[in-house]
């Protein structure tokens, strides 16, 4: 069987991953002199615990090459006979290169495929959800590489941010660029296209950022195969997850940012990711 990986920019609830049999490889947070190992000895409620009582902005780092190898060799010792790894957008890290260059290195005699899903949080997660779930009714790799990319490009990535200050300063402020002159007179839309974030509106007011939201749920809701709400604690949660539920065929997914993506976006993001027909 394909045996599929990911990294910890997914998003993915560890139930619903390990539901999938999908393997999540962690990237590495930094806070000062301080690292840990994302989901092993720092969690999401104690990274955002840190972020609320610490001033300083903390970092992201690639997982190691070990770190993929040591993926793939258990994976092959459960039997696996093709391995499809799915990464965040290369335009946001050097993970993918991580992997492939891990692939190069585990000599046991099956295909390994790395790609670049230009997505990430959920986005990520359900393309590696969609490539879990060809693997499962017993496609080939080839096949699973086909859903894993078409369903990469069928995610739609809108959120409403309370500051860009993380995104200008971590350096993965992409097109949002555009908002840095107003960057501390408005709850900045973003969205992910082409692997970078883009500007999606300028909202002054968190009420018109939910309504926003909405708005943009509901255009796309005829269209919707599968739905997540992301957040990091944001108060009007509530809100999402209620227009969310019977948008699509499926419940919704909900996700709290976890430190990789929490690093880059900051306290108080509330957005939806939509899988679109």
């Amino acid at each position: 069987m394909i045996r599929i990986v990911t990294d910890s920019s997914c998003d993915l609830p560890g139930d619903l991953a390990a539901a999938h049999r999908i393997a999540v490889v962690p990237l590495t947070i930094r806070f000062g002199d301080e690292e840990f190992t994302d989901g092993v000895d720092l969690s999401g409620d104690e990274f955002w615990d840190r972020v609320a009582g610490d001033d300083a902005l903390p970092e992201t780092a690639t997982p190691s090459v070990g770190r993929f190898t040591e993926a793939y060799r258990e994976l092959v010792s459960e039997g696996a006979d093709g391995i499809v790894v799915v990464c965040i957008s290369e335009r946001m890290s050097g993970t993918a290169g991580s992997a492939r260059i891990a692939a190069e290195q585990v000599t046991a005699g099956i295909p390994i495929r790395v790609i670049d899903s230009e997505t990430v949080t959920l986005g990520l997660g359900f393309a590696a959800i969609a490539a879990a779930e060809r693997a499962s009714a017993g496609a080939g790799i080839e096949a699973v590489v086909a859903a894993t990319t078409e369903t990469a490009g069928r995610t739609d990535v809108f959120a409403a941010l309370d500051t860009l200050d993380h995104l200008h300063r971590g350096g993965r402020i992409g097109g949002a660029q555009a908002f840095i002159g107003d960057m501390l007179r408005v709850k900045p839309l973003i969205k992910i296209e082409g692997g970078v974030v883009e500007a999606a509106g300028r909202i002054r007011t968190r009420k018109r950022a939910v309504a926003a939201i909405l708005d943009h749920l509901s255009e796309v809701g005829p269209q919707l195969e599968r739905v997540g709400v992301i957040h990091s604690g944001s108060d009007d949660l509530d809100t999402i997850v209620e227009a969310a539920t019977g948008a699509a065929p499926t419940p919704p997914i909900i996700a709290r940012l976890g430190p990789v993506v929490g690093t880059h976006a900051g306290p108080g993001v509330l957005g939806v990711v939509s899988l679109l027909k």
